[in-house]
């Protein structure tokens, strides 16, 4: 028996791709997640940037938190079975008013993923809507096989290569993907997806998490990831560790650790070294 979603709900996301809205923070808890980002880019001076937007969950306790909170692995375990890791978490945070931006993409194009059994769950931190750029899903597309993508490199795009596909997405078959804040979407990784600029006053905070299964395999280098639920009996990635403080010693060379393999694995044949800003 499923944990969290229905059976219509999971026939659903198998058939388009895509499920939403799935209920996943009470505001009491966005509040103190929002916060504590909002506390860390305080004590800095600026929004989070470049490689601490990606695997967060290894520098920070709170976003460690939200990886293995129940409801958001429930529904995950629910897609993919109980034997999960978290490959990785990218904020995705476009400022009030701003030109960022997501092209139409497919998230398997450059992961080096062996399997299409990956889930990403999206949790809205703020009001995910038409004005302030939620996503946009071309249903059905993650039956396709993988799209050629383009590299742009953009400065207003978010992803890591400015990556969009080769192919003209008819805006009229599209679907937007609206959340209220605490509320989360799931997607296929081969479902093609992009977003707007955030013309709103507000920031467009989002996070997303990657859960695998664990016979998934890292086909360009020893790749690293979190057990979030179950047993690994694969063994097909090391095993992170959970940040005991926030930005402490440990949490920081874990970190760089990580992100230093996935660098090498998205940006392979490029000369790019580092996540963009």
């Amino acid at each position: 028996m499923p944990k969290s979603l229905s059976n219509a709900a999971i026939e659903a996301y198998r058939r388009d791709g895509y499920y939403f809205p799935v209920p996943a923070l009470s505001p009491a808890e966005v509040g103190h997640f929002r916060s504590c980002l909002e506390a860390h880019e305080a004590k800095t001076g600026e929004p989070l940037q470049g490689n601490f937007r990606h695997k967060a969950h290894l520098l920070f306790t709170w976003v460690d938190e939200l990886v293995h909170h129940p409801k958001i692995v429930d529904a995950a375990e629910d897609i993919l079975g109980p034997n999960l890791l978290c490959w990785t978490t990218n904020f995705f945070i476009k400022e009030a008013n701003s030109p960022g931006y997501v092209s139409w993409h497919q998230d398997a194009f450059y992961w080096g993923l062996s399997k299409d059994d990956v889930v990403t769950a999206w949790v809205a931190l703020s009001p995910a809507n038409l004005q302030s750029g939620c996503m946009k899903f071309v249903p059905g597309s993650q039956t396709q096989d993988h799209l050629q993508h383009v590299d742009t490199f953009h400065k207003d795009n978010l992803l890591s290569r400015g990556q969009e596909i080769a192919v003209k997405v008819d805006n009229e078959k599209t679907v937007d993907c609206v959340l209220n804040t605490g509320e989360m979407s799931l997607h296929h990784v081969k479902l093609v997806h992009g977003s707007e600029p955030n013309r709103s006053n507000d920031r467009r905070i989002g996070l997303a998490i990657r859960y695998i299964s664990t016979d998934v395999r890292q086909l360009k280098v020893r790749d690293s990831a979190t057990l979030v639920r179950g047993i690994d009996r694969d063994q097909n990635f090391d095993h992170e560790p959970r940040p005991k403080k926030d930005m402490d010693e440990r949490a920081l060379a874990a970190h760089a650790d990580a992100v230093g393999r996935q660098v090498k694995a998205l940006y392979s044949g490029t000369e790019k070294q580092e996540f963009r800003a």
